[in-house]
């Protein structure tokens, strides 16, 4: 009874075996089918981003510490609260290549084809076949902001009466007529009147500026400072048909807003098809053109069109552009015999709209 049992399991211990090596036998072979499939490399054909970089202009007012007395001493009306705000002053737009994922193909690669490099951009774009490619080459815009002036401080130019003042108003008073005095002796000086004269031009040149830089910083203690910035901001928009849409809104007060805040004015775009290419065949016949292409590789590459974008605030002309347009274009085939055995080509895209920009035959 013991050796049967053991001769039983001794029989299942074999049978698992058998089923475990035709397991990875059957696994081995599902591989190799696997591996053995049809060579080729998949890619993309681009479309057209447009970026706008959106130079804004950005004012900040600081009152003076007199502002409420200005009109009094120095004739001018002046705001006693802080205040920022902001104006678009330039705009920009640049075209930007991206993966159009609804042009996503495979090229075959085989023995019958003398195909032996593929260039793509790291993004998938196809950009070359048997030669070198031209780069995407990324498109950044660098700003280069201007050196800010020294700032003065005012209290530099006080004189003791006016930092020795019981109160605030007294202080605005001895200020403005140090200002008065200043102007006093400036005309003085240009008339040749002075007490005391510069022995040369250059002397006189050097008293002026230094009574104006007095002047100037003791004027700002009533009518306060302005400090003016410029930022760059960029703004990204995909066309995906003509019309016309909201690109971003802009605020005074806020300055760039996002497309959907109300609290902007909207700045509008409007894109424009120049049909600049024949327009597509229908897909019924496009299909039955690639089954009757016994040559065809999955080689494709884009008939770009055209497009005008205007922009448009409160009905006035911001801006006026022109790019390429792929999206709006067309796809052709490119046949397989360029490939040939007998003869190869160097095939070279435009980066940016997906075309041919450049075909040479290689006799071998």
């Amino acid at each position: 009874m013991i050796n049967e049992i053991i001769n039983d399991e001794i029989s299942m211990m074999n049978y698992k075996r058998i089923l475990l090596a035709g397991s990875l036998l059957f696994g081995a072979f599902a591989m190799q089918s696997q591996a053995q499939s049809v060579e080729g490399t998949d890619y993309y054909l681009p479309k057209t981003l447009l970026r706008f970089t959106v130079k804004v202009e950005k004012t900040q007012y600081t009152p003076g510490q007199f502002a409420k007395y200005a009109m009094r001493y120095i004739r001018q009306n002046v705001s006693e609260d802080a205040s920022t705000t902001y104006r678009v002053i330039g705009l920009e737009m640049d075209p930007v290549a991206i993966p159009d994922t609804a042009k996503h193909f495979m090229l075959q690669l085989d023995k019958k084809h003398s195909i032996t490099d593929v260039t793509r951009a790291p993004n998938g774009q196809l950009l070359a076949i048997n030669t070198e490619a031209q780069p995407l080459r990324p498109v950044v815009r660098r700003f280069s902001p201007a050196a800010k002036p020294k700032m003065i401080n005012p209290a530099d130019f006080m004189t003791a009466d006016i930092l020795n003042a019981s109160n605030t108003a007294k202080m605005a008073e001895l200020t403005a007529q140090e200002i008065y005095d200043i102007r006093d002796s400036r005309s003085q000086l240009a008339k040749g009147e002075a007490d005391y004269m510069p022995k040369d031009g250059e002397q006189l040149k050097t008293m002026l500026r230094s009574l104006d830089t007095q002047e100037q910083s003791l004027t700002t203690l009533f009518t306060g400072t302005v400090v003016k910035d410029t930022t760059w901001t960029t703004v990204d928009y995909l066309p995906v048909k003509e019309g016309e849409d909201v690109l971003f809104r802009f605020s005074k007060r806020m300055g760039l807003v996002d497309a959907d805040d109300y609290a902007g004015t909207p700045y509008y775009i409007e894109v424009a098809d120049e049909h600049a290419v024949t327009p597509a065949a229908p897909a019924a016949e496009d299909e039955k053109k690639k089954k009757d292409d016994k040559n065809d590789i999955g080689l494709r590459v884009n008939q770009p069109s055209k497009m005008k974008i205007t922009v448009v605030c409160d009905q006035q002309l911001v801006g006026t552009f022109e790019a390429v347009a792929p999206q709006f274009g067309t796809v052709e085939s490119l046949s397989g015999e360029l490939f040939g055995k007998k003869q190869s080509t160097r095939l070279v895209l435009d980066p940016l709209g997906g075309s041919v920009k450049k075909i040479e035959g290689l006799e071998k």
